[in-house]
């Protein structure tokens, strides 16, 4: 065999692999469980494959072993054919999998454990939970939460009682349900139900050099970050979110709060541990845990989250999410652009967006602040 261009520029020494014996003996064994384990490069090919491909084995002097594809090819290899013919396979059979525990999470009484849930797919828990996580987003765990949770704000203005709710919603119990009510709700079942009637926030108005503030907290965390250019339409909004509750403007121990998240705004940056109360649907929730995997200076298409929570035909619907975001910064949706770079849409104007955009680049991170922006509204 010849050695391909990218191969004979590679070193062929490389970092002990404490697996390779146990690897090289799944690619001897073909075994299709180690499938998306890892992948088999070999260096005088150039090419890498999944360890259950039925091609001639290599002489294991020339093989290197990469966690994932994007791995093996970041170091020069390129996917064989039948390597790409069975990736498009392996995710619609993936894609299939999740498919399935999704439903199985939404259908069952008590969410199923870990270990039952790879069982049933023919995979080991670690494997099964990578899979699912990076189809949806979300844990298993995370994700039938969020499912039990918009399911309970659904049943509870409409049901008879709050137990009778709790029931419909997939809680098995009572005490199951008020342990996870509260944070599920951001308020107690009973209020949630009175239309939040009763549930106090506190909220704070002031301005920042992005125009007014409105920062609002519940028992929970912070629940609502606005922006705009005058504080009464701010306000105005948080009554509209929260019809029923008592506010409470001008406390003087919520101003510590504001100001760390004011500092948030001025100088953005990595996620701090500010609490947040997030409310939304278990497609938002995935959404918005997205958005807070992009790093500061750096940016994401709507296209790029959308096939990151596993939905890759939804991004219409990715933009919708973000759009309907309330935590500004916190939940960082202005690093979303179109696919093209430039920039779209932005609840709290895009001219704000893009002065976000602005600061965070100043650290030598390379962010491209396009002159022409659409001026549309779309997210």
């Amino acid at each position: 065999m010849t050695r391909s261009p990218a191969a004979s520029s590679r070193s062929t020494t490389a970092t002990p692999d404490p697996h390779w014996a146990q690897r090289w003996a799944a690619v001897r064994r073909r075994d299709p469980q180690a499938d998306g384990q890892f992948v088999v490069a070999v260096r005088t090919t150039g090419i890498y494959c999944q360890p259950s491909s039925p091609t001639r084995l290599p002489r294991p002097e020339n093989v290197e072993f990469f966690d994932t594809a994007a791995a093996a090819e970041a170091a020069g290899y390129r996917a064989s054919q039948r390597a790409l013919a069975s990736a498009s396979a392996r995710n619609r059979h993936y894609q299939a999998i999740v498919e399935h525990a999704c439903r199985t999470l939404a259908s069952a009484e008590e969410a199923p454990r870990l270990e039952d849930l790879a069982r049933g797919a023919g995979l080991s828990p670690h494997h099964f939970h990578r899979i699912f996580r990076s189809h949806t987003g979300l844990t298993p765990r995370r994700y039938a939460e969020a499912h039990r949770a918009q399911q309970l704000r659904v049943q509870l203005p409409a049901s008879a009682s709050v137990t009778a709710a709790a029931y419909a919603a997939g809680y098995g119990s009572s005490g199951r349900f008020y342990a996870g009510a509260k944070d599920a709700l951001g308020m107690r079942p009973t209020d949630y139900r009175a239309g939040g009637r009763g549930s106090e926030i506190y909220f704070a108005l002031g301005q920042c050099s992005l125009g007014a503030i409105l920062v609002a907290q519940s028992r929970a965390g912070v629940c609502a970050i606005f922006l705009g250019d005058a504080p009464e339409p701010l306000l105005q909004d948080l009554q509209d979110r929260f019809p029923h509750a008592v506010l409470h403007g001008a406390d003087g121990r919520f101003e510590a709060q504001v100001a760390r998240v004011i500092g948030m705004i001025e100088a953005p940056g990595p996620a701090t541990d500010l609490p947040l109360d997030i409310r939304g649907t278990a497609f938002q929730l995935r959404v918005w845990q997205a958005l807070r995997s992009i790093p500061a200076g750096s940016t994401a298409s709507y296209t790029q989250i959308a096939r990151l929570i596993g939905a890759p035909h939804a991004v219409r619907a990715v933009a919708g999410a973000c759009a309907a975001n309330p935590l500004a910064v916190a939940i960082p949706c202005h690093r979303v652009v179109r696919t093209d770079g430039a920039l779209s849409g932005y609840r709290w104007g895009v001219e704000r967006k893009r002065e976000l955009l602005r600061r965070e680049a100043r650290g030598d991170t390379g962010i491209p602040i396009p002159e022409d922006i659409p001026q549309r509204s779309t997210a």
